[in-house]
């Protein structure tokens, strides 16, 4: 009998019952992190590939094929029944239609994926957004399943966000719901990616706390570049400059996530992606901050995410089982 692992680390033996599995893929702009997920949340195989995205989108789409039809092969070799393929993919994502409408880190434009992965392997497919089934999997599997209503935040090189009701993420009527981090909270601030100046992305993300970090020191002799947790470490060690950009950042997050609790009245806020990585040391000004913002709206419970950089593969694989059950 196989032996497989939970979302969490724990382990789960394998049965005739629960051979089926799902293909998921997370795709990103440098790599794919890819799992074979039995229908209750089980990993039971993982694999990492380069996306190769300097090669062009055909390249790529080439490369997540070949990908998913070697983990089908995988999943037979191991004596499972690959079922459906799940995808995860950053970027303007038409989730009922299966295409990706706009990636920039792949660049794809308005590429058919889910019909292009189901001629492939000849099964269902579905297709999704990175940070939505990354939210779906926090919120069914992880650090959101005891609440009903969750807002997922993925603070890295961007910020963006996923609406979990009952399990279902919302995409909007475009496709492109949950861009919490072109949400203006700094008018006249810094010039974010999207062209507009003041977006929460270009305030708070991990690239804009290295940013404005590398701003300020630039005057200071000799100093040296600092990654986002690079001055984390050093606000945490007294670093006057790193304490007021890291004060800067939690401030504007706390009014962002002011904003989305206006909108969505959540009862959990789920903080992942790299920046959420620092724990008590964002967590605990940033649920001050963000207590101090509230007036008549509940505030909602500030919790780390749980599920790590396994949530896309099972997100993706929770998507395509969801389709599988649709009459």
């Amino acid at each position: 009998m196989n032996t497989s692992r939970k979302p969490g680390g724990h382990a789960a033996t394998t049965s005739a019952a629960d051979r089926e599995v799902v293909v998921a893929l997370d795709v990103g702009g440098s790599g794919m992190k890819c799992a074979l997920v039995r229908r209750d949340g089980t990993v039971t195989h993982t694999e990492h590939h380069l996306t190769g995205a300097a090669r062009g989108p055909a390249a790529v789409i080439d490369t997540i094929l070949d990908v998913a039809e070697a983990l089908a092969d995988t999943a037979r070799r191991e004596g499972l029944a690959p079922v459906a393929l799940g995808l995860a993919v950053p970027g303007v994502i038409d989730e009922a239609q299966g295409v990706a409408i706009w990636s920039a880190n792949i660049g794809f434009r308005d590429v058919p994926l889910r019909k292009l992965a189901a001629a492939r392997l000849g099964m269902p497919a579905a297709l999704g957004h990175d940070v939505r089934v990354g939210g779906l999997a926090e919120a069914r599997l992880g650090a959101g399943r005891s609440a009903r209503h969750v807002l997922f935040v993925a603070i890295g090189t961007g910020i963006a966000a996923a609406h979990v009701i009952d399990g279902a993420a919302a995409a909007g009527a475009h496709g492109a719901a949950g861009e919490l981090g072109h949400v203006l909270v700094r008018p006249g601030g810094p010039r974010c990616g999207c062209g507009r100046d003041g977006c929460l992305e270009a305030v708070a993300s991990a690239s804009a706390v290295a940013r404005r970090y590398a701003e300020l020191a630039s005057t200071a002799p000799d100093a040296p570049e600092a990654s986002a947790a690079e001055v984390a470490t050093r606000a945490a060690a007294g670093d006057p400059l790193a304490q007021q950009v890291w004060t800067d950042a939690v401030e504007a997050l706390a009014d962002g996530l002011a904003t989305g609790q206006a909108l969505f009245d959540v009862e959990a806020v789920v903080l992942g992606g790299g920046l959420a990585r620092a724990g008590a040391q964002l967590l605990d000004p940033l649920r001050a901050a963000l207590h101090d913002r509230m007036t008549f709206h509940r505030e909602p419970r500030l919790v780390p995410a749980a599920l790590g950089a396994e949530a896309g593969c099972l997100g993706a694989a929770l998507l395509a089982l969801d389709d599988l059950e649709k009459p």
